[in-house]
């Protein structure tokens, strides 16, 4: 899937570069190509760095957590839970441990981190699969989830936004939990309704009814502020989120007398290798992108978009941001390579630059995911898998747009 899509950004710009100098009389063209490509290659190495410390500060606090029993302990909160939406799956089977951890990492925004932990995840399931080669009802439902973004606290996006010099890089977090709260209850739904799940019951109604009259009461609240007051609010509590679930990781390591410092340096090696390997792809896709960008292709595209929705009498704003909608369900790293480029284009807090932040945090890698999680064990029918994650991926990009307009508009 990546090699194509990667391909077809460097025939692209090719294309788009021929065309500026034979017929648009251009010849500056392939300079500018050349020269966004180191442009690309050094930005790459200057995020890599940051990206270091990111993941290897919350793998090491997340290693806390596990430590501390925290992630046990929210198993055994959701093994009801889970007993309903997986009664295949016998209660206190290892692979519940590991989906609890694996949308723990998501959750924080950690997707490079939950990956690994998500293969471990679903190896466990395919050991109780009686048809290897066919994806079971709850490894749909595992993947589905996954790629519908249990985004909570998107520290890596907070990142980028930092890197760019935003003025406050929390400013997101309110858009990315309410459009990843759709994304994700979007791909439930196509799930319970395709597997004829028993939402009904009255465990899973508790657990979808307190979902929905949480968020249902916070937007009523947020309805009631003006715009002003409610960025401010979303920096709050972005910020006081992500310092309240360190400080719980750390009290509840301390009141089990986890080695603290230990711990954290042995979670923070995982990040550190992690982040390494992670260089290769993230200069391959940053260039890529580059010359897209460079060429001319990637704005005639959007400018033909533009038109389309123009004529359909609709605002045009949020089209800049599309070009991480669209290569967001192909590859995570072109995902933040769009994003990245559409800050520096237009501006880290312009309104492109934000709805694509929000679109980066509310929705997943659909086809990488099937491709790798189905790919590790195996599985060659993945049944109604694609549909349903596709589905929650449109629910996500449409609701951030939605509340991009809501907050940002």
């Amino acid at each position: 899937m990546l090699n194509p899509l990667w391909f077809g950004f460097f025939l692209l710009a090719c294309a788009s570069g021929l065309y500026h100098w034979l017929f648009l009389h251009d010849p500056q063209v392939f300079s500018r190509l050349v020269l966004s490509l180191f442009d690309m290659a050094k930005l790459s190495v200057d995020l890599m760095i940051l990206l270091f410390g990111t993941l290897t500060l919350w793998l090491g606090f997340l290693r806390i957590a596990e430590l501390a029993g925290l992630i046990d302990r929210l198993a055994r909160l959701l093994a009801p839970l889970f007993a309903r939406l997986m009664p295949e799956v016998p209660r206190g089977h290892p692979a519940l441990g590991l989906i609890t951890l694996n949308f723990a990492a998501n959750a924080l925004g950690l997707d490079n981190a939950a990956t690994p932990i998500g293969l471990r995840a679903m190896r466990e399931l395919q050991t109780l699969n009686p048809t290897p080669d066919t994806a079971t009802n709850a490894q749909i439902l595992f993947l589905v989830l996954n790629s519908s973004s249990l985004t909570l606290l998107p520290v890596t996006i907070f990142m980028y936004r930092a890197q760019q010099g935003a003025a406050d890089p929390t400013l997101v977090f309110l858009p990315i939990l309410l459009a990843t709260s759709a994304s994700s209850l979007a791909g439930l739904l196509a799930v319970a309704f395709m597997q004829r799940l028993r939402l009904r019951d009255p465990v899973v109604l508790a657990w979808l009814g307190a979902l929905v009259l949480g968020l249902g009461s916070f937007m009523g609240l947020l309805y009631t502020l003006s715009a002003q007051a409610v960025e401010a609010l979303s920096s709050l509590l972005g910020n006081l989120t992500m310092f309240g679930i360190i400080m719980l990781f750390l009290l509840a390591g301390a009141r089990r007398k986890v080695p603290l410092y230990d711990a954290f340096v042995e979670g923070a090696k995982q990040g550190f290798a992690i982040s390494r390997d992670l260089l290769p792809y993230l200069v391959a896709m940053l260039c890529a992108v580059g010359v897209l960008r460079a060429s001319g292709a990637l704005d005639a595209a959007l400018d033909l978009i533009r038109w389309a929705v123009h004529a359909g009498g609709f605002d045009t704003r949020f089209v800049d941001a599309l070009p991480t909608a669209l290569v967001k369900p192909f590859s995570g790293s072109a995902a933040r390579a769009m994003l990245i480029e559409t800050m520096q284009h237009y501006g880290v807090d312009s309104f492109p630059a934000l709805l694509a932040a929000t679109v980066q945090g509310s929705t997943e890698t659909t086809f990488y995911v099937l491709a790798v999680y189905f790919g590790a064990v195996g599985i060659q029918r993945a049944r109604h898998a694609v549909g349903c994650a596709v589905l929650a991926d449109v629910a996500g990009v449409l609701a951030s747009i939605a509340v991009s307009y809501w907050f940002f508009g």
